[in-house]
């Protein structure tokens, strides 16, 4: 039987292979835009948001090409994401998965481009092959990156910066900064195979609930994770004063929290049968994670 960690590793293969063949290469023009793009998207990413729309297809008896599209178009808008949070003007990183961070290579401006670049390239690939149910997957996804998510999400998570902790700010700031993508990513596994509506749902939620659980796993490890392995430094959530879960209620109540809100992510997945293991395994090992 195929374990989490082969089917994982294969199917991250299937996804890169895909991002390459959708981004421009290095060599056409603009050349300065096209290395800071795939510098960010080939940065050894867990591509968590592709391959969950995956499992999510085939738990639905579709298949890892029919989502394909939409799932680098969601992983092209999370690292544009990533490259304009760790921008000065936002967080100020300087390293983003043990490498420096693309204005640190590119410079701000071209890291800004870079980003911009990416998310109009996201959409732009929705249009290049058929897809079932095309105005459904759009919305889904401006839905979950755009004012109604992730969007929104930032914009709180920046204006509470060294605001008092509060449970409230957090769980709004992790509802739609990082589980409507989530949300979203499993959503678009059912949609691309045109699954039936109770599937939709079901997948819907499994993505936020999941979503809500790495999210607050993320907030334990800015704290008290290995440097090596996440490769960001800690505490920099604590020196921005931003709003986590263990700014909040401390790290073990967050630790259960995780675990409660992955156990909310499974019961969702009752109608899909074994069909849904990986899903479920996913959630598991997200409260487990040290990366």
């Amino acid at each position: 039987m195929t374990s989490l960690e082969d089917y994982m590793a294969r199917n991250v293969i299937l996804v890169d292979e895909a991002l390459d063949r959708y981004l421009p290469p290095e060599s056409e023009q603009p050349q300065s835009l096209h290395r800071a793009m795939r510098y960010s998207v080939f940065s050894d990413g867990k591509r968590l948001r592709p391959v969950m729309a995956i499992m999510s297809a085939e738990a639905c008896g579709g298949t890892a090409q029919q989502v394909m599209p939409a799932a680098c178009a969601l992983e092209m808008i999370h690292t544009y994401s990533l490259i304009h949070d760790d921008l000065p003007a936002i967080d100020n990183d300087d390293y983003r998965r043990g490498k420096p961070t693309s204005h640190k290579v590119f410079g701000q401006a071209m890291a800004i481009l870079a980003g911009d670049a990416l998310l109009t390239h996201a959409f732009h690939i929705l249009t290049e092959e058929p897809l079932p149910n095309l105005r459904e997957i759009l919305r889904t996804l401006t839905k979950g990156v755009g004012i109604g998510g992730m969007v929104s999400g930032q914009v709180v998570d920046v204006e509470s910066e060294r605001q008092d902790p509060d449970l409230n700010k957090v769980e709004y700031i992790h509802l739609r900064k990082t589980a409507a993508p989530f949300a979203a990513a499993a959503k678009l596994g059912a949609l691309a195979t045109d699954a039936p509506a109770e599937k939709v749902r079901a997948l819907e939620n499994y993505g936020r609930d999941f979503g809500l659980a790495f999210q607050i796993v993320d907030d334990i490890l800015n704290e008290v994770g290995d440097t090596a392995k996440t490769g960001k430094p800690t505490g920099t959530d604590r020196s921005l004063g931003k709003q986590t879960y263990p700014a909040a209620v401390g790290i073990d109540k967050s630790k259960q929290a995780a675990r409660d809100y992955a156990d909310k992510a499974r019961e969702h997945l009752a109608s899909l049968g074994y069909e849904g293991r990986f899903l479920r395994e996913l959630a598991d090992f997200i409260v487990s994670r040290d990366r």
